[in-house]
């Protein structure tokens, strides 16, 4: 089973970063830090070359080629694909996608 590298760019890791310190502010330390283990864990899962994934819904991602992922129904995970990579640039909440 081949596998693509994966990069997270700075915003994305920021943005899971933003989402375990709002949990952790809650007093759920450990919570936190399995949600942010589980995430990076999915963005991971990402590399399987035998995958393909949809082009966004989202107008404005869509023209600029990216490609979604809905990560427990609460998270999007946006990424540009290519044969050899996956670089992962946003990891929003799904209510902040208009379509």
């Amino acid at each position: 089973m081949g596998r693509r590298k994966v990069i997270v760019k700075r915003s994305a890791a920021e943005s899971i970063a933003s989402v375990a310190w709002y949990i952790e502010s809650k007093g759920m330390l450990a919570t936190a830090e399995k949600f942010t283990d589980n995430a990076y864990d999915f963005i991971e899962s990402l590399s399987d070359e035998r995958k393909s994934f949809a082009p966004c819904r989202d107008p404005e991602r869509l023209l600029l080629g990216n490609k979604c992922v809905v990560y427990r129904k609460k998270y999007t995970v946006v990424f540009f694909e290519t044969e050899n990579e996956i670089i992962v640039t946003e990891f929003i909440s799904s209510r902040l996608i208009r379509w």
